[in-house]
């Protein structure tokens, strides 16, 4: 589990929840609670959301929200030092060894494309197939990134469109000084829950997303070279070098001996 997700999604429920008890006490906590601006900010933004979406992606969207509490397996050090094991493996006993090696492997990717090696498929060939694949798996990604980007905007516009009718009932009752003080109140609270859904849900859980994408398009990027440096026949050192240029330059200690080659 990524306990960033949860600390910073709690925490922030915490500032908030003590900056309402610090001002109004916890004896007016119910100040900030009314049914009715939930119904028309929440509501609104979800089912506006939705119209946008079909009900697959909609639901799809939605079951993203977890997503950002699952752990990193993005692990790209450990990546290139797989990748340089198998490079030496194809080069001391061949590229058809590599089909045995696929079998331990777990990532669905990288084992599709030893198989296409081992089948003896063209570089070009097997880089186009890898590619195609990788924009696909962007998309999906960039479609839940983009349900959350959506719903943060909409929350406060209609958290505005809250306000606005609450300003239509308090100018109704202008009449009356005494109701334009809680009339005022009970319009603002829209706003208020507008905004938190945009920036305590939406806006970190878009920006998650879009972190875990860009980390697993940079580690299948790595494999697709890497794999096309095994089936070219290039010297594992050189394949070392090649994948650690994908990262920063402090993060390039790469442990073990995978560099290594027989030379006789």
């Amino acid at each position: 589990m990524d306990i960033a997700s949860v600390l910073g999604i709690v925490l922030c429920f915490a500032m908030c929840a003590y900056g309402i008890i610090d001002n109004a006490g916890i004896a007016n906590i119910g100040r900030y609670l009314d049914l009715p601006s939930a119904i028309i900010t929440f509501g609104g933004a979800f089912f506006a959301v939705l119209a946008s979406n079909s009900l697959a992606d909609y639901i799809g969207g939605l079951k993203s929200f977890l997503l950002i509490f699952k752990g990193s397996n993005t692990d790209v050090k450990g990546m290139i030092q797989k990748i340089i094991e198998l490079s030496n493996v194809a080069r001391k006993e061949g590229l058809l060894s590599l089909e045995e090696a696929a079998g331990d492997l777990d990532d669905e990717f990288m084992k599709k494309g030893i198989l296409l090696i081992v089948d003896g498929t063209d570089p070009e060939l097997v880089r186009g197939i890898m590619e195609t694949e990788l924009v696909s798996i962007e998309e999906r990604h960039t479609k839940k990134i983009g349900f959350w980007e959506d719903l943060g905007s909409m929350g406060p516009a209609w958290g505005m469109i809250g306000t606005l009718v609450g300003l239509v009932n308090m100018l109704y009752e202008m009449d009356d000084p005494s109701s334009i003080g809680p009339s005022m109140a009970v319009a603002l609270i829209t706003t208020l829950y507008g905004s938190l859904l945009a920036n305590w849900i939406c806006a970190p859980v878009a920006s998650k997303l879009k972190s875990n994408n860009a980390n697993e398009i940079l580690i299948k990027s790595i494999m697709i070279e890497g794999l096309l440096s095994i089936q070219a026949g290039e010297n594992p050192r050189v394949i070392e070098e090649k994948l650690k240029s994908f990262l920063a330059p402090a993060d390039r200690a790469i442990q073990g001996d995978g560099g290594e080659e027989e030379n006789g």
